[in-house]
């Protein structure tokens, strides 16, 4: 998206774009950029854990600002995570820059250590090192079906997710080369090979069923502003450091 703000992609049309759901692609005609894959934010909750410090199972982002989960929840650094990153964009897309950050601000009083891994929250609460962690949805979804006592929780304000797209650099020597690949990126095939690692792909019902993956997931993906996301990361990135890197994790 950075790459898109400067001017530096080659519009094209891949053959077969109209197949594609529309949340992977660029809304120009033609497009910068097509996307692949995505992972999605999610909140895995150990029911053990949480059942122990008599903890309720939350049903939204907001329900985690609440005192009774204080020293309770682990969520990644965004300054070294993806994941981490892509919740705080999304937060401050869905409250507002005041009310995001005013939300940060309330969930930063209930957070016991920041990560520098996007699946590392998750995998502490699937062990019982922590009874929440804020992470994404494939990662609770596997922990769980090797058998952790997962309940992976979908906020009912939305949740922040984030691509792999394909795009082409203006001025390549090599466009014909360049076109062939972006066609054949947004394949059948290609999707099925994506689908190999993410549980969510560009091509509508290539997707096969995670076991444990929660329902309404495609529902629950927000209206992604990926341009304000890209084109602001460096400030918000700054901003969450001076207020809340306190409490990472040593590298």
């Amino acid at each position: 998206m950075l790459l898109q703000s400067e001017g530096m992609l080659q519009s094209y049309s891949p053959k077969g774009l109209g197949k594609l759901d529309t949340k992977f692609r660029d809304s120009a005609n033609p497009p910068s950029w097509t996307g692949m894959d995505a992972w999605i934010a999610a909140v895995c909750v150990n029911t053990v854990e949480a059942k122990r410090y008599n903890l309720p199972i939350p049903t939204s982002w907001m329900d985690l600002t609440d005192p009774v989960y204080k020293g309770h929840l682990v969520m990644p650094n965004p300054n070294s995570s993806g994941t981490g990153f892509l919740d705080v964009s999304s937060w401050l897309q869905i409250y507002g820059k005041l009310g995001g950050w005013q939300f940060m601000d309330n969930l930063h009083e209930n957070i016991a250590w920041y990560t520098h891994s996007g699946s590392k929250p998750c995998k502490q609460a699937a062990r019982g090192e922590t009874p929440i962690g804020i992470s994404f949805a494939f990662r609770g979804a596997k922990s769980k079906a090797a058998g952790a006592p997962l309940e992976i929780v979908l906020p009912k304000e939305g949740v922040g997710w984030d691509m792999e797209a394909t795009a082409i650099m203006k001025g390549t020597k090599k466009l014909s080369a360049a076109q062939k690949l972006v066609d054949w990126s947004i394949t059948k095939k290609a999707n099925k090979l994506y689908n190999q690692g993410y549980a969510v792909v560009a091509y509508p019902g290539i997707a096969k069923p995670v076991k444990y993956f929660p329902a309404g997931i495609l529902e629950a993906m927000i209206d992604n502003d990926f341009e304000f996301a890209a084109v602001n990361r460096k400030s918000i990135l700054g901003e969450w450091q001076k207020r809340y890197d306190a409490k990472s994790e040593a590298k």
